[in-house]
């Protein structure tokens, strides 16, 4: 027998899951609110949506305390920037 099948089949107290494959984590996903909500900004940039997007980056199995930064402080707080005007010389 295969070490992978000896995991899958039998487990192992040393592997994170017990040899089964663990979720996706929504952080990691096109669901995660961590820079935009649809067309509304995210976390990153205004700081909404804290207890989702926190929740997913807690989640995160890699063994210390996750601290959430901070939202950016250089953007524009959320507002959406102004539309592209060509200004290069004519």
């Amino acid at each position: 027998m295969g070490l992978l099948n000896q995991l899958t089949i039998n487990g192992s107290t040393f592997s994170y899951g017990n040899g089964v494959t663990p979720p996706t984590n929504q952080g990691a996903t096109t669901l995660s609110k961590l820079h935009a909500d649809g067309a509304t900004p995210g976390y990153s940039l205004d700081g909404s949506d804290f207890s989702t997007v926190n929740a997913a980056y807690q989640a995160y199995n890699d063994g210390t305390n996750n601290i959430l930064p901070q939202p950016s402080q250089l953007d524009l707080n959320g507002a959406t920037p102004t539309q592209y005007v060509n200004n290069l010389p004519q």
